[in-house]
This record gives C-alpha cells, structure tokens and sequence, in this order.
C-alpha cells in the first residue's frame, strides 16, 4: 500500500504524555536509605534484616560479628564490608566455604543495591535504596 499524501513519508509526530497523568511510571520512586541494609532471603532466619550503620561490617558466625550467622557453614570470622558512598564492597576473610557475590565465588566485590551475597547457607540481598512499590507475583 502506497502513501499518497505529499511529505507524509518523512512526517513525525510526536506525542507528549501530560506529567500529572497517573498512568506515568515513577522510575525515580526509589528513596535512598539513610543506612544500607542486608536482608536474608534464603537459608535460616530467612526474612531477617541487618542495619549496616557503620563504615565496617564483619559477618561470621562469631556472636561478637555485626552480623551474626549462627550456622556451621558460616566461618567464625567469614567476611567484611566496606561501606563508603559510591565504594561498598565485601572481603572474604579466607573462609572455608567462601563468599559468593551474584553467583561467583570472590575475595573482594563490589556492591550495588540488589547485589546477592551468598555466605554458607545464607542468601542475602544487599540493598542501598528502599523501593516504595511491590510488584504482586502470585506467591
């Protein structure tokens, strides 16, 4: 099918969606935390959350650890985190197990938010923003 109206092949039209339009996703709706947080999603204590309020954050199974994982798999003194703005990262702290960052064992990572940490049975997600919508998965 031709088009027969002159100029119309090299015609744009632009549509413009009003601001105030409900219907506009939010994709900056994310608010930032005040503190990061570690949240466990997987393994024992499952649903448990951490507050990551200092610079430096050690996990083990040792109770003296800011975050506790009280599980044979889980070294005495297993890992550490540096948390600086734009810098987080994780250490392992020569494990027997090994520390697992998105599914690859590492010595040293670094973290964004939505980051997962695997330490022994524990799957954690790390997370810097606190997103204000869920999406309904049927589970």
């Amino acid at each position: 099918m031709e088009n027969t109206q002159p100029g119309a092949a090299d015609s744009t039209t632009i549509f413009r969606m009003p601001s105030i339009d409900a219907t506009v996703p939010d994709l900056m709706g994310s608010q930032r935390l005040a503190n990061p947080t570690l949240s466990i999603v997987k393994g024992p204590h499952t649903g448990t959350t951490f507050v990551l309020d200092t610079p430096e954050v050690t996990i083990g199974r040792d109770p003296s650890n800011s975050v506790f994982l009280n599980d044979m798999t889980v070294s005495r003194h297993h890992a550490k985190m540096h948390l600086s703005p734009g810098a987080d990262t994780v250490e392992d702290l020569g494990s027997l197990n090994g520390t697992w960052v998105d599914g690859a064992i590492v010595n040293r990572a670094m973290l964004e938010d939505g980051t997962t940490i695997q330490i022994g049975t524990f799957r954690m997600i790390f997370h810097t923003t606190q997103n204000t919508s869920r999406i309904p998965t049927g589970v």
